[in-house]
């Protein structure tokens, strides 16, 4: 089982991420489980969203304390002692955020991956919902969903603005950088 938890605030369409990975993995065949927590209904408000993979049946029902894969949609609720401690050995980060290698020295034993999704989502014209720039991203750095599958959940699952999210994604996916060991993807 792989267990992903995304971290972000409202306004960045972190749930409907969560909803859109979900139905991807559903799509070649993995079982999904997806569930969010949050408190008020506002903008920029703190979100947490959890999902959950597998091959077969998902029966557990509750919130991801050690997950595989931490996806960060506002670097400034980053808390890399937290990071340290919960991450899954093998798992990654993956980072919103203008900000090069530099900037995340407590977490460079981990396998960390940065991406400007809200450069992205500004220059494709969707203003704060950075949600497919990152998944678009996560597709490079998970490597587990193929892009024309997240393509095609993309297109069925936004309102609006389709050929606009799309091409975040797509975006997403290649400007993803890798800083852990100094590596790129």
């Amino acid at each position: 089982m792989v267990e992903i938890k995304f971290y972000g605030r409202g306004g960045q369409g972190l749930v409907i991420a969560a909803q859109i990975l979900a139905k991807a993995y559903f799509l070649i065949g993995k079982y999904p489980q997806c569930y969010s927590l949050f408190g008020g209904e506002r903008r920029g408000a703190p979100v947490m969203s959890f999902l959950r993979v597998d091959d077969k049946k998902i029966y557990l029902k509750c919130e991801i304390k050690k997950p595989d894969r931490s996806i960060f949609f506002a670097p400034d609720l980053i808390d890399e002692d937290e990071i340290e401690r919960t991450l899954k050995p093998g798992g990654f980060v993956l980072i919103n955020t203008p900000f090069d290698r530099d900037h995340f020295k407590g977490i460079q034993g981990l396998r960390v991956a940065v991406v400007n999704a809200s450069a992205i989502a500004q220059e494709e014209g969707i203003g704060t919902a950075i949600n497919t720039a990152m998944l678009g991203s996560y597709c490079r750095v998970a490597g587990d969903i193929p892009m024309n599958v997240l393509e095609e959940v993309i297109r069925s699952s936004v309102p609006g603005k389709i050929e606009e999210n799309v091409k975040s994604a797509l975006q997403g996916y290649t400007m993803t950088t890798r800083i852990s060991e100094g590596n790129d993807l």
